[in-house]
């Protein structure tokens, strides 16, 4: 498995901001500074399937405008791009937050409080957002405490391109004792719940057509297009095509919901 490399663009006219941003992607991401709204599209087709969006969402509007409409077109045409706002100041703009969310913005940060350690953690986290939204809804509530964190751990870890001994270390946990606690909490190994959080993370980009089967397999961390296919045949039955046909993401998700399931009734022995 490789870490997939990743492109990070900013849309944003404060110096000061931008040097935060900066810090915050060094040295998970290559940063690259957008001139303006007619340059964006093009910048975000050449980074897919892997880049991501920092933008303030009001850059070059009038002091009391809303969101500019150009992030609204731009998020219906680029539906997998992760974008987080960063709203250039907060004069009569916290009612555009929900505004933001409806347009399918990941995440916010405030460019006047947020640290240079929440800002890495609000970017690396907004690839990972439709899993966090599966993970709350679906997972069923027989499964504990301790696996839903070990659930949202996964998340990151794949998000960032790691594998199971980093979910170890980001849990502060043995190899051995993850296991165990993967077994008793009723979900996947970590080694098979990695392949999940990929494949998740692979369909979500699937259901944006403009997306390569090769482009989505390299964001993801595989090596090639035939590898993305032999881990989704092996999780779900069904290849990139396939599961196009049938809608990427709800299927995966279907099935990873009834693996968990699974888990949750074999995991009684160890209890």
């Amino acid at each position: 498995m490789r870490n997939p490399s990743r492109r990070l663009l900013v849309l944003h006219a404060d110096p000061v901001f931008a040097e935060r941003v900066r810090e915050a992607a060094h040295p998970r991401f290559k940063l690259e500074w957008i001139s303006g709204w007619k340059a964006l599209p093009d910048a975000v087709r050449e980074a897919a399937p892997s880049g991501l969006l920092v933008v303030d969402p009001y850059f070059d509007r009038a002091k009391h405008d809303g969101p500019a409409p150009n992030l609204h077109a731009l998020l219906r045409n680029f539906p997998s791009t992760p974008v987080v706002a960063a709203p250039s100041d907060h004069v009569d703009r916290l009612r555009d937050v929900g505004t933001l969310g409806e347009w399918g913005v990941s995440d916010v940060i405030d460019v006047l409080e947020d640290t240079v350690h929440t800002m890495q953690v609000r970017i690396e986290g907004a690839r990972g957002r439709p899993l966090r939204t599966l993970l709350e809804r679906e997972v069923p509530a027989s499964v504990p405490g301790r696996g839903r964190a070990i659930l949202d751990a996964a998340v990151d870890v794949v998000a960032t391109g790691g594998h199971a001994r980093d979910l170890a270390r980001d849990l502060h946990l043995s190899p051995a004792t993850l296991l165990r606690w993967c077994r008793r909490s009723g979900i996947p190994v970590p080694r098979r719940l990695l392949v999940w959080m990929r494949a998740l993370l692979a369909a979500e980009l699937l259901d944006d057509p403009g997306q390569t089967v090769l482009g989505v397999a390299l964001a993801c961390g595989y090596s090639s297009d035939r590898t993305l296919r032999r881990a989704l045949y092996s999780a779900t039955g069904f290849g990139p095509t396939g599961l196009r046909n049938r809608g990427a993401f709800k299927t995966v998700a279907a099935a990873f919901v009834a693996e968990l399931k699974e888990c949750r009734r074999a995991s009684a022995q160890y209890v």
